[in-house]
């Protein structure tokens, strides 16, 4: 073994110790059983409440050169009640790759970020999860992209949207096939992380019923992770928006994606103020 890997070792069996010594046996329902040497929990503790076995969970602690698979790691990240920044430092750890993200069908946005997307005034700004549903939103967004909260959850989808939204297409006029297809790409890149997944194959088979294009372009498979820059919105009130796009992942719930549209010139900061200013 090098010397880089047994480090990577030693800093996991540190990790696992010092998680595990930060929790009580009252915290995940044990009894105390008299006094202890050392503090937190057992190893015998932490290998019941994963479902491994005594021996292996001490190896890992031990820095040994053992297979583990990320159900295994699910079980201890589970167990030692990992955040989830603990939760992928562990995956990179044991496995040196980020674990998938786990897909949330509600998601619940902090107040603090719906604060800053409300500070956010003349720029629309909206939430995104790793399926692309729209979860939360300024009223901006609200106005220029479509009424968020009178929508299903489907017509919430950026994806569907961008295929089967007639508002979407006019919005958008030359700049429509570019902008779904960027989205195709988006979609298609978090779709290897849950491949299989319903909710994401409930969507792909809507799209596949409703959308010729989707029809046509998905077995393409390209994909995409990245800004789509500048972009120019039709909107049927107040005419021609531009908007400079800005999108950045949430520290503490990396699924997660904040898109900011900030006005490229002054005409379309004033022509957003007119929409705030009348829906009041």
């Amino acid at each position: 073994m090098d010397n880089s890997n047994q480090q990577r070792l030693r800093e996991l069996a540190q990790f696992l110790r010092t998680r595990r010594e930060r929790l009580t046996p009252e915290q995940v329902g044990f009894s105390p059983q008299g006094r202890r040497r050392t503090p937190g929990l057992r190893r015998e503790e932490v290998a019941i409440l994963s479902g491994v076995s005594v021996d292996w969970y001490t190896w890992l602690e031990q820095a040994r050169d053992i297979q583990v698979s990320s159900q295994v790691l699910e079980s201890i990240a589970s167990a030692l009640r990992l955040d989830p920044i603990e939760r992928n430092h562990l995956f990179v750890l044991a496995l040196q790759h980020q674990p998938s993200v786990r897909q949330q069908e509600d998601c619940v946005i902090h107040p603090t970020l719906q604060s800053f997307l409300d500070g956010q005034g003349s720029s629309p700004v909206y939430v995104m999860n790793q399926r692309l549903d729209i979860v939360a939103w300024n009223q901006a967004a609200n106005l220029i992209y479509g009424d968020y909260e009178k929508m299903s959850r489907q017509d919430r989808n950026s994806l569907w949207r961008s295929f089967v939204s007639p508002y979407t297409r006019e919005m958008l006029q030359e700049t429509w096939e570019t902008h779904a297809r960027h989205r195709l790409a988006q979609f298609r890149a978090n779709y290897g992380k849950y491949v299989g997944d319903p909710s994401f194959m409930e969507l792909i088979e809507a799209l596949n019923q409703s959308s010729e294009e989707f029809r046509e372009w998905w077995p393409q498979h390209d994909v995409l992770n990245g800004p789509e820059g500048r972009k120019v919105n039709y909107h049927p009130a107040v005419g021609v928006l531009e908007f400079d796009q800005l999108s950045f992942l949430v520290m503490d719930a990396q699924h997660l994606t904040v898109t900011v549209n900030v006005p490229a010139n002054e005409d379309t900061r004033l022509r957003v103020h007119k929409l705030l200013a009348n829906s009041y």
